[in-house]
């Protein structure tokens, strides 16, 4: 693998995104991901797994540069939705998957982390959803699960503004289990891990299947409309504008079509 490395310490696989200088989420680093937990799956020496970013971000987010050369909503809408069955593969996933979250998770960066069965953030961490600065909207379930942690007006305003918040604020919120100085973060990931993995993995895969009753049918439904939308926004000019905007590093002009 290119971008992903791993190793095991007891029984919990470290999971490390190395793709510098921002671990942007590629369309082959997110392929690596899903070909890693197929085999973490199925490794027994594995209990726990810590998912974390190499050097100074946990993950800036997608790779926006990738935008460029997809040819159409529909293409557009089918990268969506690839996202979104890996990240509910995460979410359902029979071993806990605990996101140990520094610098910044930010778009897609947030939407992994949000598939992650539990979040522990650096205090100074920033965190939020910030398509709609693109011209785009999130993709990889975002609109879904960041309302079911931090409500829907809350979700909305971080969504509609491309604010970001704060690990410490994270935590207010709901987003995130616990924040900590960011040279304790990984040592107190590793130590939640230890708790974990001296628990029976058959109650822990078993609790886990059972959180999968906490989503009804109108989530799904509203992942698969995300989707669509997804690939539908992309087509606009607007959408165009945000992706050339954000290369260029300057402000866009959104005229709304």
């Amino acid at each position: 693998m290119s971008y992903i490395t791993w190793e095991l310490d007891g029984k919990t696989a470290i999971v490390t995104l190395n793709r510098p200088p921002a671990n942007a989420l590629s369309t082959d680093l997110l392929q690596e991901l899903d070909f890693l937990l197929n085999e973490l799956a199925n490794n027994n020496d594995v209990r726990v797994i810590v998912l974390r970013g190499e050097g100074r971000f946990f993950s800036a987010g997608a790779d926006i540069k990738e935008f460029t050369v997809v040819r159409s909503g529909e293409e557009f809408s089918q990268l969506a939705a690839n996202g979104q069955n890996l990240f509910e593969k995460m979410e359902n996933f029979e071993k806990p998957i605990i996101a140990s979250i520094h610098g910044a998770a930010l778009g897609g960066a947030l939407e992994l982390a949000m598939a992650c069965h539990i979040r522990l953030v650096s205090e100074t961490a920033k965190l939020g959803l910030p398509e709609l600065q693109l011209g785009l909207i999130p993709g990889f379930a975002g609109t879904q699960r960041l309302p079911k942690y931090i409500g829907t007006a809350k979700a909305l305003e971080l969504m509609m503004t491309s604010d970001t918040i704060t690990g410490k604020e994270a935590v207010l919120l709901g987003l995130a289990n616990n924040a900590y100085p960011e040279e304790q973060l990984f040592d107190k990931t590793m130590e939640l891990a230890r708790k974990v993995e001296k628990k029976s993995p058959i109650s822990v895969s078993s609790v886990i299947k059972l959180l999968r009753y906490t989503k009804d049918a109108e989530y799904y439904q509203g992942v698969q409309e995300e989707a669509k939308l997804f690939g539908t926004v992309f087509e606009s000019n607007d959408a165009k504008e945000g992706i050339q905007a954000f290369i260029e590093k300057r402000q866009p002009n959104f005229v709304g079509k």
